[in-house]
């Protein structure tokens, strides 16, 4: 089932709104299928493609998506176990400077992409159902382990609806 609306911060809404599944591991493993298929669609000689000056390119994208997966099963796994501490916020720009993506393939970030969802169904599968709803604090907002996992569903969905409408037309 889905989060409750106080489990995570008004900024998240959209994301979540946008994944069709209320299974969470079903949701992990549907979109990481269909993701996978669309990330490996696009052809190299596009990663580094920015659909307007100052835009991230098809590459800084995708790390980007990477990044705040990592960063979100992380917050996940610091509430599950109980950890108190406020989690911070992080500059998405600021990551997107530093990761380097004229030094890798599209082909490699993709399966980057692959092995950190697998990693991600992994502890969310290590989850119990009292666990998914444990609440934290992360970026000012109230954060569940459930919500954070519907966010990075609904984050990657976004973004892939993004590179559609501005990116692929």
């Amino acid at each position: 089932m889905k989060p409750e609306p106080s489990a995570y911060g008004e900024f998240y809404r959209n994301y979540i709104e946008l994944v069709p599944n209320s299974d969470l591991i079903d949701g992990l493993k549907s979109s990481a299928a269909a993701s996978l298929q669309f990330w490996n669609s696009i052809p190299e000689e596009k990663g580094n493609y920015r659909y307007a000056e100052g835009k991230w390119s098809i590459k800084e994208l995708l790390q980007h998506i990477i990044d705040t997966e990592r960063i979100f099963s992380y917050r996940a796994l610091a509430i599950a176990r109980g950890d108190q501490t406020a989690l911070p916020g992080y500059d998405e720009n600021t990551y997107a400077e530093n990761c380097r993506p004229d030094a890798r393939s599209l082909k490699e970030m993709v399966d980057e992409l692959e092995l950190v969802r697998k990693s991600t169904i992994a502890l969310f599968k290590s989850f119990d159902e009292s666990v998914l709803d444990h609440l934290g604090k992360a970026s000012g907002s109230n954060l569940s382990v459930r919500a954070a996992g519907f966010i990075i569903v609904g984050h990657e969905i976004h973004h892939m609806n993004v590179m559609k409408e501005r990116y692929l037309k």
